[in-house]
């Protein structure tokens, strides 16, 4: 009996280490990450208006973090030869958005009001849940500030 209960629970060890290690294999983190010549325009804007901070800068790159360190987003200069050719065109200013996720939509909404900063779309609720206003950033990137409400 001893030997059974010495059994099953290595069995049971092994298979819960086998699925924390699988876990870690499939861990993804995504970073977006802009071609722009904008890099000081954008560097201002998500500091100051959307309180990211800095994560890495030099001449060519600038990677910045949100307030939360949960997500992380990039901007490179177009054509630069430290890059490979796959990353040389710069973004052309459509057909991109990004969703943030914030607790309190409608302080963000007046902070950013306050600002000065250009609403899109003002703020609103919709069907499905979402209470958002949009705004855009200066690269023509849309951004949907969201807080996602139960139903």
């Amino acid at each position: 009996m001893n030997r059974l209960l010495l059994l099953i629970t290595a069995m049971l060890f092994v298979t819960g280490t086998q699925a924390q290690n699988n876990k870690k294999l499939n861990k993804m983190k995504l970073n977006a990450g802009i071609v722009t010549t904008k890099l000081a325009e954008s560097k201002a804007f998500y500091t100051d208006v959307l309180g990211f901070g800095i994560t890495f800068e030099n001449d060519f790159y600038l990677l910045l973090h949100t307030p939360n360190h949960e997500a992380e987003i990039s901007f490179l200069l177009p054509e630069h030869p430290s890059q490979q050719a796959l990353f040389h065109k710069g973004f052309t200013g459509a057909g991109v958005y990004l969703t943030i996720e914030v607790e309190d939509v409608d302080k963000m909404y007046r902070e950013l009001k306050q600002k000065g900063i250009d609403i899109k779309i003002d703020i609103r609720n919709e069907p499905w849940g979402d209470r958002h206003f949009a705004i855009t950033d200066p690269n023509g990137v849309n951004i949907d500030i969201v807080h996602y409400q139960a139903q």
